[in-house]
């Protein structure tokens, strides 16, 4: 059986070459570049299934029998036969903070971490090159518990999403299971299958099939479906639990209905919000600084449009933040908010600078423009929303000095008037986008 290994060195950067080979092939080279640690020892991260030491290939058993030291789960720890000479260690609780220590007092011994199924696929691998950039890693891979799953279901893997709570809440499902289609979820221990059913059910899914597939490669694996309504039986902690939506929920696209939003008026309509959404130009990676958050409509959509951003909020009403914090939660973007007291006086308490900001609320109020402004780097943007005669005076003479363009929007909806009909107008809206560019215009901007 071929098995494959990759082979990972880092410092400033990484270094990553892949080798496939059969089981008599040679063993791995180790690749060593400029400030690596000078080590007489070795870490190998070995993936290994819940079938035992008998699935591995040469490399990773002739690892583990090599071994000083082997680290894993007590679960993981118990497929190491007794023949293996070497220490076991079961990993403390809690884990990451430890890490560095762990493995700094085992320089000069040859560690062997085991992993479930593929170690960089949502596991210790991705882990310990994170944290260890300065360590010599080989990881030895085997299948991962998302292909198994894929295997069993008949699911391509390739357009299967796969999603993780072993470490993440349930709430990191809302965007899946709105997005509709199918997705498998790493489960946490034998409670997690009838957590999801329950946010199904919450979500108004109860049609929804739920496979849990437990103990996959094993002698013990077993599988049993059902409904989020009907949910099957969890057997072991040691399970993927598939789901497949019968029906899409809301779409990712900025412009939700605002009754979506727990709100007290302070919102962004959502014609207003689509528009803005438009102006802001979410891309995957970026930050972005809401100011006045309100509601948290715009950065709780500028989380959802795009998969991969970050938003912070700044509230100066505690009553608010809380509003922002659970509408964040109901439409499955908590994980990627924060949310801070007004500006500008918390703007120190975010350690990284924006890629993006709107002003929404407080345009006028003193020094939160020019605070704002120094916050954002060069070839950042900024988009800010105006509605009283004040502030919009301010973005015009901000326009004057500054440049970039402006643009309002005046929006009618349909209101009854007895047993007519009219078009009732909401107050217009003027909105200034820019893109930083010029320091020298900051600078004579703030001064003024």
């Amino acid at each position: 059986m071929a098995a494959y290994a990759t082979l990972i060195t880092a410092n400033a950067f990484c270094i990553a070459r892949i080798f496939s080979m059969s089981t008599e092939a040679t063993s791995l080279r180790r690749i060593a570049v400029g400030d690596s640690v000078a080590t007489t020892g070795s870490i190998t991260v070995v993936g290994i299934s819940a079938g035992g030491v008998d699935e591995l290939g040469s490399q990773a058993r002739e690892a583990i029998y090599q071994a000083k030291v082997i680290i894993g789960s007590w679960r993981q720890l118990g497929l190491v036969p007794d023949d293996v000479p070497a220490e076991r260690r079961p990993w403390p609780s809690p884990m990451l903070p430890k890490i560095p220590e762990i493995f700094a007092e085992l320089t000069d011994q040859n560690v062997v971490v085991l992993g479930s199924g593929d170690p960089m696929f949502h596991g210790i691998g991705s882990t310990l090159i994170r944290m260890l950039p300065q360590h010599s890693i080989t990881v030895i891979p085997h299948s991962s518990s998302a292909s198994l799953a894929c295997a069993r279901l008949g699911w391509p893997l390739d357009k299967t999403p796969v999603y993780s709570l072993v470490t993440n809440a349930v709430d990191h499902l809302v965007l899946p299971i709105q997005r509709g289609g199918h997705f498998l979820v790493l489960g946490q221990d034998e409670k997690t299958p009838a957590r999801i059913c329950d946010l199904l059910l919450e979500l108004n899914q109860s049609d929804a099939h739920v496979t849990i597939l437990s103990d996959l490669g094993s002698p013990d694996e077993a599988i049993a479906s059902g409904t989020a309504e009907n949910p099957p039986t969890a057997t072991s902690a040691l399970n993927v639990i598939a789901v497949s939506l019968q029906r899409a929920g809301e779409s990712m696209l900025p412009g939700l209905s605002d009754a979506h939003y727990l709100s007290d008026g302070q919102l962004t309509k959502h014609h207003v919000r689509a528009l803005t959404l438009s102006a802001l130009a979410p891309r995957q990676g970026e930050t972005l600084w809401d100011i006045g958050g309100g509601s948290g409509s715009i950065a709780i959509e500028w989380l959802r449009s795009t998969l991969g951003t970050t938003a912070v909020c700044f509230e100066v009403v505690e009553e608010r933040r809380n509003r922002i914090a659970e509408n964040a939660r109901t439409l499955g973007v908590i994980d990627r908010l924060a949310i801070h007291n007004g500006a500008p006086q918390s703007f120190d308490e975010v350690p990284t600078s924006p890629d993006v900001i709107f002003i929404g609320g407080g345009l006028t109020a003193p020094g939160i423009f020019e605070a704002a402004w120094a916050r954002l780097p060069i070839g950042g943007r900024l988009v800010a929303n105006a509605v009283t005669i004040e502030s919009e005076a301010m973005l015009w003479e901000l326009r004057q000095a500054l440049g970039g363009t402006m643009a309002r929007f005046d929006i009618s909806q349909e209101h009854n008037v007895g047993s007519f009909t009219t078009m009732k107008p909401a107050l217009p809206v003027l909105q200034w986008v820019i893109t930083k560019s010029n320091t020298t215009a900051i600078d004579k901007t703030v001064e003024n």
